[in-house]
């Protein structure tokens, strides 16, 4: 074989090399940020579980607190509205301001639980405030791994060189669960 020969097999040889290591970085680049979007996914569901195990336990406490307070029913209705619009959130931004509602009408319905002695004395009530509590924590725990998800793959979708691959294929930003002002502390529900 002629030199020339030698030098344009290994001129395209090395390009091969070269077109493998970009298109092996492309694959494993892709997965990464598929990866960080399925992540993203996950903790928004887990929020929504949450969220959803709340709105649960919503309908227990008012019937636990309407046989000690039938007169209050407005509140009751808020508490169910609130409830509904929950369920039909398909946004984080929706499921925001549904949280938000929910969580203004729970708090009236424990100052309205303070006139009632005797039901701050209910074991069930007791139980059903405790569960309560753990899923506000839940909540708030499940908001802050989404909010670190996001990060992570919102940095990924603007850092070079991945963000040539996020380009290439329409990934999109996703949207931190920020809430209202104030709504990232647990509303306060001890007797």
């Amino acid at each position: 074989m002629k030199n020339s020969t030698k030098i344009l097999f290994g001129v395209i040889g090395g390009v091969l090399v070269l077109a493998l290591i970009v298109v092996l970085w492309g694959v494993s680049t892709y997965n990464s940020i598929v990866r960080s979007e399925t992540n993203v996914e996950e903790k928004a569901s887990t929020i929504r579980v949450d969220l959803q195990r709340r709105s649960d336990l919503i309908p227990n406490l008012v019937a636990t607190v309407k046989g000690y307070a039938e007169h209050e029913q407005e509140i009751f209705t808020e508490l169910a509205d609130a409830r509904a619009r929950l369920a039909g959130a398909t946004t984080i931004e929706e499921q925001e301001a549904a949280n938000q509602e929910i969580s203004s009408a729970l708090s009236r319905l424990l100052v309205i639980v303070e006139n009632y002695p005797d039901l701050k004395a209910n074991q069930n009530f007791i139980n059903l405030q405790t569960q309560l509590e753990g899923t506000e924590n839940r909540i708030r725990v499940s908001r802050i791994d989404y909010n670190k998800a996001v990060r992570e793959y919102n940095l990924k979708l603007r850092r070079f060189p991945s963000s040539i691959i996020a380009g290439m294929f329409g990934f999109e930003k996703a949207d931190l669960f920020e809430g209202e002002e104030g709504i990232e502390e647990v509303p306060d529900v001890s007797f």
